[in-house]
């Protein structure tokens, strides 16, 4: 569906479409509820998505064997939004375009800064301090690296980091991270986490 031929099912996907709200901050600032993904497709345009993993999941019932294709995908702008989704299908192609539309609905606000005391450059290239992350035995820790260190971490958090505006930093992690859904999640939840502390820079004083 385009989105000229969106109908709004909620309050604030009108409010949207009518051109009242115009950025995503002003949603995050209400705390209001991302339910339809074309709030998303309006206001972040330039989202790109990823596949992370793609899995075949098998159970048994009564009629039987049934199998579906579990798709897991990462999606952000490179720029302080990331967003992570789940979807489990027959097929393949329609379990990875609802994991898509599941994780832009999921969208959230990433905090940017330089919390390294080696380099207090005070550009958006790494995290504002320290943040951790899990899901399931996965466990991770963000540390803040100065300009030009690149991304320390595996393969699965890079791509995540990277997705989310994140150029330089450290990791710690623990548990099975050959879980590529769970190190994928708790990365996402790693930076979700940045919103938690406002940091004193933020400060109203």
């Amino acid at each position: 569906m385009s989105l000229e031929e969106w109908l709004p099912r909620t309050r604030l996907g009108h409010e949207v479409k009518e051109g009242r709200i115009t950025s995503i901050e002003e949603i995050f600032q209400r705390g209001v509820p991302i339910k339809e993904y074309q709030i998303v497709d309006t206001l972040l345009p330039d989202l790109v998505d990823e596949v992370v993993e793609i899995n075949l999941v098998q159970r048994m019932s009564s009629a039987g064997r049934k199998r579906r294709f579990q798709a897991s995908v990462v999606v952000g702008n490179g720029s302080g939004y990331i967003g992570m989704a789940q979807a489990k299908l027959r097929e393949i192609g329609p379990a990875i375009r609802h994991a898509i539309l599941l994780a832009k609905i999921n969208v959230k606000p990433v905090r940017r800064g330089c919390g390294s005391w080696e380099c207090r450059c005070a550009e958006p290239h790494s995290v504002p301090f320290k943040t951790n992350g899990s899901t399931g035995s996965v466990r991770i820790e963000i540390i803040p690296a100065p300009k030009g260190t690149g991304l320390a971490a595996g393969k699965v958090a890079r791509t995540v980091l990277t997705m989310a505006g994140i150029k330089d930093a450290w990791t710690k992690t623990r548990g099975d991270t050959r879980t590529t859904s769970n190190f994928a999640k708790a990365t996402w939840e790693a930076l979700k986490a940045t919103y938690n502390i406002l940091p004193p820079a933020e400060w109203n004083v």
